[in-house]
């Protein structure tokens, strides 16, 4: 196992770190670069050794943590703020589309006994779990958790 840095020694490019994205995989220094590397996830990193700060610097907007001496602490993502108006915006792609599309079905329903009789139902339900998908995919890469990467190592724990 490697060992994490004490509180009181700064950040530098010679240790080890625990990756703040996947959080199972290792950070270390990238032969002849100013960067890190992680193991398992492959993000590459910049650091400022004298702010304590690790960059993201393959993604836009980049996003920042804050090196305690323990673990990491998450900065703002570039200018990203999830107001309220955010929020509203999510539930209306969420709630809007599906509604419209059953409330056309119930205006306007098929004809009774029809073979496709079930279809603008079974549509109003794919609507309203895509949506809900797209959503919570958006609200996943913002604040960069990693759905994937995650259900993967508990698959493989739950396997061993």
């Amino acid at each position: 196992m490697f060992m994490f840095k004490e509180k009181e020694n700064p950040l530098s490019y010679q240790e080890i770190y625990p990756c703040p994205v996947c959080r199972c995989g290792r950070l270390s220094n990238i032969a002849l670069m100013d960067a890190f590397g992680c193991d398992v996830c492959r993000h590459i990193f910049t650091i400022h050794p004298e702010k304590q700060l690790l960059k993201m610097a393959d993604r836009e907007p980049s996003i920042t943590w804050r090196w305690n001496g323990q673990s990491w602490q998450g900065e703002h993502i570039g200018n990203l703020e999830l107001s309220w108006f955010y929020w509203l915006a999510a539930l209306a792609i969420i709630i809007f589309p599906p509604t419209l599309i059953g409330l056309s079905a119930f205006l306007f329903p098929p004809v009774s006994g029809s073979v496709w009789a079930w279809f603008p139902i079974m549509w109003t339900v794919i609507a309203f779990l895509s949506h809900l998908f797209l959503v919570l995919w958006l609200i996943a890469e913002a604040y960069q958790f990693p759905v994937f990467l995650y259900l993967r190592t508990r698959w493989q724990q739950l396997r061993s």
